[in-house]
């Protein structure tokens, strides 16, 4: 019982590490959020010429908004290239070429992209798009990105004023966040990292990520960090550290916005948080030992560790979980890992209530779907759990794509898509935590240890919430009433 106790208090403790890094990054944000770099004007005849480079595999319903968008861009015609790179091996392709035709038709220099095999998935294809170009700078979009037409007038010049930045991310915004309770947690989660923890970072010299799509990179940045490499699912992170690492610099321009499709099913969200927590562990493996050698200050490598390792948040939570329970017998030994929890309880919150302040005037009514998202976080503990040990026991693995169904506003039905995704075995693993959550908070509740009760309560309708959500919409009973009342 002792051991059990040790083990408790150490995850609980670790836990608090990432609460504690919450509210430094919005003490951070607060203190340099009106900063910003500096852009220099450019002449027309001068512009540097820059390539935009969209990889796709079975994108139908996304592929022309897309090359639309990309087409839309105020640039200088003769010195942008877009380059579609697909992978599709379904109709995609056929609209993506016919797509194109129509636009070289109007002057724009688009070309689609095919490999023989889809080797290396993203990173890959974004490495055989760059070995098809001469071009200074390129910009990075996903399938379900709708940029602004004055995005690169708005990205290039800052990256030209700072010679030793390698790239610039800009800020997500979401084309559908009104669609349902689930796609506004999801716009309340990014908001909270595109706006309090990416500014905070980035204005504190801390180092920041790619997000994978919404930013440019400068050309000699990719090859002299080693290029795009796929022994992680998420080679925007690893280039982006390795590039720091090199001694090069990355921008965050939350000024500048990149709207994006967020997915309105649960399993989707899922596999998306899944990959990214695989990824990311791949990344801590693959580059900690290079942080901790670094010529970083001890902030700065201390930092970078946190991010980096911070979905290991998820088993962690499964682990105060399963022991939780057993604990129970002697009540005394959980009030200190309890209380260490508090400060992740409180720090969260903060985090986004400060993001959706910084954006919406109507931040209150936006804040309500917290209680959504702090479910959803405890729930999906689970897949990112068994994600997370996936990337600590394997390299790479089979990049499995978020689906994107043109969810426009409150608009749009998913239901019929062929993309829709069917619910894996973590559904039973979601399922049978929430009845251990809930057998955890009857015992509590009899032997009268009131104070494990909230969070035995949160891990009981989170594991319940996305267990009930994943089937129900697998039954197609989510068609048209997951929309929020307007």
């Amino acid at each position: 019982m002792i051991l059990l106790r040790a083990v408790y208090a150490l995850f609980a403790l670790w836990l608090a590490l990432y609460g504690v890094q919450a509210l430094a990054l919005t003490i951070l944000y607060w203190r340099r959020r009106a900063e910003t770099p500096a852009a220099v004007p450019i002449a027309e005849d001068a512009w540097p010429k820059a390539a935009v480079q969209l990889p796709i595999f079975n994108e139908q319903h996304v592929v022309e908004r897309l090359m639309d968008a990309a087409a839309g861009l105020d640039y200088p015609a003769d010195r942008l290239e877009i380059q579609v790179l697909d992978d599709s091996t379904d109709e995609t392709s056929a609209l993506a070429e016919a797509r194109a035709a129509a636009l070289r038709g109007r002057g724009v220099n688009v070309r689609v992209l095919r490999r023989g095999e889809r080797s290396g998935f993203k990173a890959g294809a974004l490495a055989w798009g760059l070995a098809h170009t001469d071009a200074e700078f390129v910009a990075v979009f996903d399938a379900d990105f709708q940029p602004h037409p004055d995005f690169l007038r708005r990205t290039i010049p800052v990256l030209v004023a700072h010679p030793e930045a390698g790239m610039a991310q800009t800020r997500w915004s979401h084309l559908n966040a009104a669609y349902s309770p689930l796609t506004r947690a999801q716009a309340l989660a990014l908001d909270g990292h595109f706006v309090v923890e990416q500014t905070g970072r980035n204005r504190s010299g801390l180092l920041i990520n790619f997000n994978g799509s919404g930013g440019v990179w400068r050309r000699a940045c990719i090859e002299a960090a080693g290029g795009w490499q796929a022994d992680t699912m998420t080679e925007d992170m690893d280039l982006s550290y390795r590039a720091q690492l090199a001694g090069w610099r990355c921008l965050y321009l939350p000024d500048v916005e990149a709207p994006a499709e967020l997915p309105p099913q649960i399993e989707a969200f899922k596999r998306q948080q899944a990959r990214w927590a695989q990824g990311a562990t791949q990344c801590l493996r693959k580059l900690g030992p290079q942080i901790v050698g670094s010529h970083l200050s001890p902030i700065q490598k201390l930092a970078a560790l946190v991010h980096i390792g911070s979905y290991l948040a998820q088993p962690l939570m499964v682990g105060l979980l399963l022991l939780t329970l057993p604990l129970l017998g002697q009540p005394q030994m959980l009030q200190m890992p309890l209380a260490a929890l508090l400060v992740v309880v409180l720090a969260a919150p903060l985090l986004y209530t400060v993001g959706q302040a910084a954006l919406y005037h109507d931040w209150p009514r936006r804040i309500a779907y917290l209680p959504v998202l702090i479910l959803m976080g405890a729930g999906i503990a689970w897949s990112t759990t068994r994600a997370v040990w996936q990337g600590g026991v394997r390299w790479g693995g089979v990049f499995a794509r978020t689906p994107k169904f043109r969810i426009e506003g409150r608009r749009g039905d998913w239901s019929a898509s062929r993309y829709r995704l069917a619910p894996d075995g973590t559904v039973i693993g979601e399922a049978a935590l929430a009845l251990y959550a809930a057998v955890g908070l009857a015992v509590a509740w009899s032997r009268g240890f009131y104070g494990a009760m909230p969070l035995l309560a949160l891990y009981t309708a989170g594991f319940g919430l996305v267990a009930g959500l994943t089937l129900w919409q697998a039954r197609g009973g989510l068609d048209s009433s997951c929309t929020s009342p307007p």
